[in-house]
């Protein structure tokens, strides 16, 4: 059995990772398994986030995986209750699944499949907040949101996704404050990072990773688990321990509006 370890950022620690069996939240989760952390991957088909699992395991991390559809109160509280009966404790939840379609376009375009995109976002988020905060509470831990710079400075093509993702960033400051005196500390990340779904738009337009690589100062785009999982790393870690209402921007300067 290989190993795969860090230098112990997060040894002892749990943490509940939706959309963990691929693409950014994958990346997440390996980069906390290999600092300490127990991390449970919430996946919407078993069938995908168990083989992740047992990757990590046969890495010699502890993982498991559990079904979750987020859009989906009972199955996030049945998520949340597996990882405690796992591990014992919630130290960290990080809400990275997104579903649902927002075709780009001006907005008197936009058909119903945004309705996916804002229960997976908005209500997701919400409901996420309500069931994990006593188990945060109990273990002074930290909340995580996946959002976008779109959030931050809009976006023409995109206007509801840029809409619900902003929604996201207001919920965060406003959990900041209410949670803080909870020793929970809430915080986002606004990542560009190489996916499964940015494959298939790549595959779809040609000229799109080139367009991308060169609006980027850093000229490349971002890989899950060594560009973004390390910054999550460290906002659930002690070294972000008076870090909270914050978005940190991962995506090789693209967006410098901060």
């Amino acid at each position: 059995m290989s190993t795969d370890r860090g230098v112990g950022l997060l040894e002892g620690r749990v943490a509940l990772i939706t959309g963990g069996a691929a693409g950014i939240g994958l990346g997440i989760a390996t980069a906390m398994a290999r600092e300490g952390a127990a991390v449970v991957l919430a996946a919407r088909r078993i069938e995908n986030g168990e083989p992740a699992a047992e990757a990590l395991r046969d890495a010699g991390h502890r993982a498991l995986c559990v079904r979750c559809d987020v859009t989906s109160r009972i199955d996030l509280e049945s998520a949340v209750a597996a990882t405690i009966d796992g591990f014992d404790r919630l130290d960290c939840f990080v809400h990275n699944a997104v579903g649902g379609s927002a075709t780009p376009g001006p907005l008197e375009e936009v058909d119903d499949g945004w309705l996916g995109l804002l229960a997976t976002t908005v209500r997701a988020s919400f409901d996420a907040a309500q069931v994990a905060h006593p188990h945060l509470a109990a273990a002074g831990g930290s909340f995580l949101l996946l959002t976008s710079a779109a959030g931050m400075e809009g976006s023409a093509n995109l206007p509801v996704y840029a809409m619900v993702k902003a929604s996201q960033r207001a919920l965060a400051k406003s959990l900041s404050r209410e949670w803080g005196p909870d020793g929970i500390r809430v915080n986002c990340i606004a990542p560009v990072a190489r996916t499964p779904a940015m494959e298939r738009a790549y595959l779809a337009n040609p000229e799109l990773e080139e367009r991308l690589v060169g609006r980027t100062p850093l000229r490349r785009i971002g890989e899950p688990t060594e560009d973004v999982g390390p910054v999550a790393v460290f906002l659930a870690s002690n070294l972000a321990r008076f870090v909270t209402g914050q978005t940190v921007v991962v995506d090789g300067g693209g967006f410098l509006g901060l």
